[in-house]
């Protein structure tokens, strides 16, 4: 289809930097970049990368970006490349530095915002490969509401150590094992070595792969694009083929909230518990509806966590990571079996410009794989991720369960004000059998930047401990986590939720079966010791943390740091 005949420019946010004589200067800039008459007066294409040499998720973006160039411009558009930051969690974990993480989720979807607005581009396709540049390429999709399309990097691939298949979880658990003399110095220095052997993100369902999923499942992503391992050559198809599509998209005006709609972001929480994947996803669906204008927070997510059968057996709980179900029949074959069974609405529209149902018509059920199991022969009956509320988390918390054999736990609270005072208290093994470790002053605000707990969790589960001791944070864990772990308490104890009030011997209970996580105190004890209470000084005064704490809002909406999609006046994509 020749595009140039249908998309008429006059109606595109391009036509404010090259149509008219009132632009002459503006093109004279085109000009200056070796961009021909014809390809001013075609539509432009904002594709923004995450590219850095900060981590392998983000090493092979630059590298598909220009594949996704030569489909955009094969297909008579004209692609502007750009790139934006990410902040690596793997790097970040386990000091200062993750306070940065979250926040360059609201930083990335502002600079690609600012970007496309100020040079008025018509349409963006999106690569991103860490966890949090996932959800905030696809936030700055929904805010712009320009025809886009989403590209995920690619997964790494497992490493090999002495036969056996590892990966970057692996990596974190031995130095849990090291602490307590389980591995030598020199078995540590060969992991570490052989763990992470190619480009691309984390290898299993944690954030990034869960995030991945989404966005097949939600309709951003071409489907099978987010299953191929960065280092398959397939993953360039697939980038053409999306430069190709977002031209189609811009020719019929299929926009990001056509797509993302209260019923996919639905189908997107489906697939996340169905995968066992990461609670960070309790945290970036909202945020996503947010910027659409669309309600659903933690509660609506964790209600269709519920109702979700737990179905391919993919790490940290399970035995298989995401290179395993690309080559199985990728997220369409998951999606297939949990529409097949009632699970999916059929019926959401896709950047394929088709719906669900279309787009998995023909695919067929794979009996010779059992990474994925049947909607109706499940794992377990209900997903691999829970939500809990109760006196000691009116506002919800999140916890994984896949894989988790007991989903009881009472104990009492062992208290610290922060993550670094616990992982000194796990490295020395200074807690016993029963206890249930409380990480606080570690939300969103009170972090600020709700930093997640890998490096605390893989080390108490290293040690042999993680059936024996459940933990609880108003921060995140990380999709590596596995255990008995809570995050996102809400009210985050900054802004004086119980989880800031409770003391040291309290007794908690956990019940992942009844959704509940409850402290053995009355309401008027509670609002006692919240009478006492006093507001901790942050500990960041100035920069782009202080900015973000000011901003942030609770871990129940998504820790959003603007009015979102509902308060807006005029949408970019309308200018």
């Amino acid at each position: 289809m020749d595009v140039r005949t249908i998309i008429d420019k006059r109606n595109l946010p391009s036509r404010h930097v090259t149509e008219g004589p009132a632009r002459a200067p503006h093109r004279s800039y085109l000009y200056a970049m070796g961009l021909t008459r014809e390809q001013i007066h075609q539509p432009l294409v904002g594709v923004a990368s995450c590219w850095n040499e900060a981590a392998p998720c983000n090493i092979s973006l630059m590298r598909q970006a220009q594949a996704v160039k030569k489909g955009v411009a094969s297909a008579n558009g004209t692609p502007r490349e750009f790139c934006t930051i990410t902040v690596t969690d793997g790097i970040a974990m386990g000091h200062d530095g993750m306070k940065a993480s979250l926040a360059s989720r609201e930083v990335i979807a502002d600079s690609v915002e600012l970007t496309i607005r100020g040079h008025s581009y018509d349409a963006l396709v999106g690569l991103a490969g860490c966890d949090k540049s996932l959800p905030g390429m696809m936030m700055a999709m929904l805010r712009l509401n320009v025809p886009s399309i989403f590209i995920y990097g690619g997964s790494i691939l497992p490493g090999s150590f002495r036969g056996q298949p590892v990966t970057v979880q692996d990596m974190f658990e031995a130095v849990g094992k090291h602490s307590v003399g389980l591995m030598s110095d020199d078995d540590l220095d060969e992991l570490e070595q052989v763990a992470c052997p190619s480009a691309g993100a984390c290898g299993a369902q944690f954030t990034a792969n869960t995030m991945a999923t989404v966005s097949e499942a939600i309709g951003l992503a071409l489907p099978y694009s987010a299953g191929a391992p960065a280092p398959y050559e397939i993953r360039d198809r697939f980038c053409m083929a999306a430069g190709e599509q977002i031209m189609d998209l811009v020719a019929r005006n299929i926009r990001p909230r056509d797509i993302v709609t209260l019923k996919a972001l639905e189908n997107a929480a489906t697939v996340v518990a169905a995968s066992g994947g990461s609670t960070n996803a309790a945290l970036h669906l909202p945020a996503m509806a947010h910027e659409a204008g669309i309600k659903f927070d933690l509660f609506d997510v964790a209600e269709i966590f519920k109702r979700t059968p737990y179905i391919a057996d993919l790490k940290p709980g399970g035995r298989y990571v995401a290179k395993d179900m690309f080559e199985a029949g990728g997220i369409p074959l998951l999606m297939k079996t949990l529409l097949e069974h009632g699970f999916l609405h059929g019926d959401c529209l896709t950047v394929t410009g088709r719906t669900i149902a279309e787009n998995l018509a023909s695919v067929k059920w794979n009996p010779h794989q059992d990474v994925v199991r049947p909607a109706n022969d499940p794992i377990t009956a209900t997903g691999g991720v829970v939500g809990l509320q109760g006196n000691l988390a009116p506002e919800g918390a999140i916890v994984k369960v896949a894989g988790l054999k007991n989903q009881k736990f009472t104990g009492p609270a062992r208290c610290f004000d922060g993550e670094e005072a616990c992982f000194e208290a796990v490295t020395h093994r200074a807690y016993n059998e029963g206890d249930v470790l409380v990480i606080r002053y570690e939300g969103p605000k009170g972090g600020p930047g709700m930093r997640e707990m890998l490096s605390t969790t893989a080390a108490l589960y290293g040690q042999g401990a993680g059936d024996k001791v459940a933990l609880i944070t108003d921060g995140r864990f990380s999709g590596a986590t596995r255990g008995f772990c809570i995050g996102h308490v809400g009210p985050e104890a900054a802004v004086g939720g119980p989880i800031g009030l409770i003391r040291d011997g309290d007794i908690i209970t956990i019940d992942a079966i009844e959704g509940t996580l409850d402290v053995a105190l009355s309401d008027e004890e509670l609002a006692a010791r919240r009478a006492e209470w006093k507001p901790r000084p942050s500990p960041v005064g100035s920069g782009a943390i202080w900015k973000f704490a000011q901003a942030v809002g609770p871990a129940r909406d998504g820790a959003v740091t603007h009015p979102g999609g509902a308060a807006e006046t005029a949408c970019y994509a309308d200018i």
